[in-house]
């Protein structure tokens, strides 16, 4: 049965839908507060603190199609995409997920049921691996599927298999952890290669197509296995491999999508040899490419940037080896958009957004490619019979020219070279922050403070609240007490502190219980807790205290009016610039507002003005700020926006401003637009290639800029003394004034010089019959000493001179000798005998040097030392 690769997709969604699975849609390539992974790059990230009990979800089963990339740290494919039938940098994986639900028989009893009977794949072309001490994996697989034993391998320990390797997951060195069952399907004996465990594994005969986890422990740092609050289950089959067998084909890069991604580029770059390698790797890359900047990624210099940015130069330069002269990569990204924007709508919004990013990179990287091929190949003739290019000229290429290790060897692999990558990274080691690997991203997060406490948030609608306390930590241990001076975490049943997210700080504020009070200085959230952190100003708490919550009411209104500023903006920007304007990242506290966008070159005054007319037009109107609670996708349905990186629920909070501004967002606001006051944008600037960032104000924080403003203008009339309307005109009259005495100064200071010269036409003496002038010239500077020499060497024609002049203590040194004399002496070692003498060198030609110095002592004994050295050479 042929199958379209979105077909698959469906299917498979749908499948798991009627057994009960909720969909849950793809999360973003950059994962959510999540320190270990450096993309994402499985099914499972998106529920990892569900499988470690950090999360409570409303459903206990769910299915995802998730967009995954590997292309960094241990996960770094670079080298084989687009050489072998299966690596990817992107690719998206299928998957079913059970939070304590289903098990074992479940589980298996799902895959093989879409297997076999969704896409009625023939029984006796599955072959399945399990854990070699699994023994009821092993018997569901025997005895209730009805799998033969010889179609079962033992995949572990050597416990009833000739073979010996391993079938036990793990997220990493730390996390959730179990033992897999695996099912490869056989693409006949005439494909070679043997079944999984086997010497010759390696094949293309037996391929993986579905990994079952049986997640049932939390690998501590020691080693040590803690079984999971409840086993779970999580699922992972690659799409790619499974459309190839739906299609009929053996190579990932024959099916569906790359067929016309490769078909494109072949049509852009203007060849048409379809089996060319450079082809698979453009078609890879693009996809990659394209969802790591719709997810918000930008090319860099370091961390998820610095990947992105090595994706796109590979391909751009199989792209010119393809013979392409102009950008080309971002054509391909309305091919890409037409085969997978259907299923990832964010790819289709961020269209312009990707296409403009990858032009711009191309651009700059293509300024600097073929400097850097031409000293590659240089290299490659200096080596000649050596095939292993020195780490040396690997790390210049990577630092002068951006050509990280892999391009080149990507560049030279068909020629037969390789490099010394050893030796590079012992060059790399002095720049290792340019290149941040995923290791600087691995964290062991069961050290991480763990609370199983939960708290409610009443916030919304108060600031004061009565409560008890449910935990304290200090110095991340439960106690049980706090006393005086304490620095503690203190967790409440409920509170009316927001704790830090979306952007929004967390609040601030006062514990009290009778006389004794806890500063809170700062709330954020761990797992389901809301934690106050701060320290006891005056007496001792403990757990079961009965408390009254006080929120610091000045600071979060504050905040709120900035937030809900922050709403009007985003709308604002995109009604100005363009739908590709979307949030990037955001800041909001008492005092400012700080907001990072989408957008690809700076804003003009004009067009930011308008922007903050256009927010403060919104304040005037006055209008509710309506928030309502609605499922998520009611309210995508509603046309809220959702903010990037944010984590939501399925019920979400809705806040509608009018008919200017619908986000989801679970922060605090005003009530209505008119409780801002006011807004002014203080600042506007690049932070990255594609995002641009606004700093601003609101409310009261707005009038006090706009008051120091007006203080800084009053002082600058009165200092050139002048009113506040008058006071430009003033400082543009008094800048021309500036320019013209400049100019005179300019033109006495070469009278200056020209007089100098006649005065030092008395000082020429001769050597051995040449005209020779060492002298010190008073009141002049280094450009007028310049002058000076100049305007002698044209009138004496034939001459060797040196002059000095001193100023502030420095002396500056210039040596002229005319064409007929430089075979003799050169002014280069002429000015520097005497630089040498006053603690400085300097250089330049045969016939004009200059130096300098800084010990004015020493410059008459210098000069003197100029005549006997010019004997000798004249």
């Amino acid at each position: 049965m042929q199958m379209t690769t979105s077909e698959i997709r469906t299917a498979f969604l749908e499948y798991f839908r009627s057994q009960g699975h909720q969909v849950v849609d793809s999360s973003s390539l950059v994962p959510h507060n999540d320190p270990t992974l450096l993309f994402t790059n499985a099914g499972m990230n998106q529920f990892k603190d569900v499988f470690l009990g950090g999360d409570i979800r409303p459903y206990s089963r769910a299915t995802t199609a998730q967009r995954c990339v590997r292309a960094g740290g241990k996960h770094n494919d670079l080298d084989n995409v687009g050489y072998t039938a299966r690596h990817h940098t992107f690719f998206e994986m299928l998957g079913n997920f059970s939070f304590g639900d289903y098990f074992k028989h479940d589980a298996i009893r799902f895959a093989w049921d879409f297997l076999t009977k969704v896409l009625q794949l023939p029984q006796e072309k599955l072959l399945v691996t399990v854990y070699a001490t699994d023994d009821e994996a092993y018997g569901i697989w025997a005895n209730e599927i009805g799998v033969s034993a010889d179609r079962i391998v033992r995949i572990g320990d050597n416990k009833g298999a000739p073979y010996a390797s391993d079938n036990f997951w793990q997220m990493g060195d730390t996390g959730p952890c179990g033992p897999c069952t695996e099912i490869f399907y056989d693409h006949g004996a005439d494909i070679w290669g043997g079944p999984p465990g086997s010497p010759e594994e390696d094949g293309d005969r037996f391929i993986e197509i579905w990994n079952v986890v049986f997640m049932q422990f939390n690998r501590q740092a020691d080693g040590t296995l803690e079984p999971l609050p409840k086993p779970s289950v999580d699922t992972g089959m690659g799409i790619e491999r499974v459309s190839a067998i739906m299609q009929g084909v053996h190579s990932n890069y024959e099916i569906d999508i790359f067929k016309t991604l490769i078909q494109n580029a072949a049509k852009i770059v203007g060849v048409t040899d379809l089996e060319n390698k450079s082809l698979r790797v453009i078609a890879d890359h693009i996809r990659s490419c394209s969802f790591l900047i719709s997810d918000g990624v930008m090319p860099s210099n370091e961390g998820r940037g610095y990947v992105l940015r090595r994706i796109i130069r590979r391909a751009v330069r199989h792209g010119r080896k393809l013979g392409a002269t102009d950008t080309f990569f971002y054509q391909l990204v309305g091919a890409l958009v037409a085969l997978m924007g259907e299923a990832y709508p964010e790819l289709k919004s961020q269209q312009p957004v990707v296409e403009r990013v990858l032009k711009l990179e191309e651009e700059q990287f293509v300024r600097t490619l073929d400097r850097g091929l031409s000293l590659l190949e240089e290299e490659l003739v200096r080596l000649g019979d050596v095939r292993e290019i020195p780490g040396s000229v690997v790390f210049k290429l990577y630092d002068t020219y951006g050509f990280p290790a892999d391009l080149t060897a990507d560049v030279v692999r068909d020629r037969g070279y390789t490099i010394d990558e050893a030796a590079f990274q012992q060059e790399m080691e002095k720049q290792r922050e340019r290149a941040k690997d995923a290791s600087h991203f691995a964290v062991d997060y069961n050290k991480q403070l763990k609370i199983e406490q939960t708290s409610d948030f009443c916030g919304y609608e108060r600031t004061i609240a009565n409560t008890t306390i449910t935990a304290i930590y200090l110095a991340d241990q439960l106690v049980s007490t706090l006393k005086d001076g304490d620095q503690a975490l203190i967790v409440l049943e409920n509170t009316p502190f927001y704790a830090e997210s979306g952007g929004q700080m967390g609040d601030a504020g006062l514990l009290r219980v009778g006389d004794a009070l806890f500063a809170v200085t700062d709330t954020h959230k761990i797992g389901q807790a809301i934690v106050h952190k701060g320290f006891v100003e005056q007496g001792s708490f403990k757990t079961g205290d009965t408390v009254e919550a006080i929120v610091d009411n000045t600071r979060r209104n504050a905040t709120a009016l900035h937030h809900s500023a922050t709403h009007l903006l985003h709308a604002a920007l995109r009604n100005a610039l363009g739908e590709h304007v979307a949030q990037k990242g955001s800041q909001v506290g008492p005092d400012r507002l700080r907001f990072d966008f989408s957008h690809f070159e700076a804003i003009n005054p004009a067009a930011l003005r308008q922007i903050e007319q256009s927010v403060n037009a919104e304040i005037r109107k006055n209008v509710l700020i309506d928030t309502q609670l609605m499922s998520l996708d009611d309210a995508k349905t509603s046309g809220a926006m959702a903010l990037f990186g944010e984590k939501y629920g399925d019920e979400v909070r809705v806040v509608k401003m009018g008919d200017f501004s619908t986000e989801l967002c679970g922060g605090t606001h005003a009530k209505h637009t008119g409780d801002i006051g006011f807004f002014k944008i203080i600042s506007e600037n690049g932070v990255a290639a594609g995002v641009r960032r606004i700093e601003a104000v609101a409310g009261e924080a707005a009038l006090a800029h706009i008051h120091q403003l007006g203080e800084q203008l009053d002082e600058a009339a009165s200092i050139v003394k002048a009113d506040a309307l008058s006071v430009v005109s003033k400082i543009r009259q008094m800048q021309e004034r500036s320019r013209l005495l400049e100019r005179e100064i300019e033109t006495l200071k070469a009278k200056l010089a020209s007089q100098a010269g006649n005065d030092l036409l008395s000082q020429i003496m001769q050597i051995n019959g040449q005209q020779v002038l060492v002298a010190q010239v008073e009141g002049v500077d280094a450009k007028s000493l310049r002058t000076t020499m100049d305007d002698l060497k044209n009138r004496l024609q034939s001459v060797v001179m040196l002059l000095a002049a001193v100023n502030d203590g420095k002396v500056s040194l210039i040596a002229g000798v005319t064409a007929d004399l430089t075979s003799k002496v050169k002014a280069g070692e002429l000015v520097n005998l005497v630089a040498q003498q006053v603690g400085g060198k300097g250089g330049g030609r045969p016939d004009m040097a200059q130096a300098g110095g800084t010990d004015a002592t020493a410059l008459p004994g210098a000069l003197k030392s100029v005549q006997s050295w010019l004997e000798e050479r004249l």
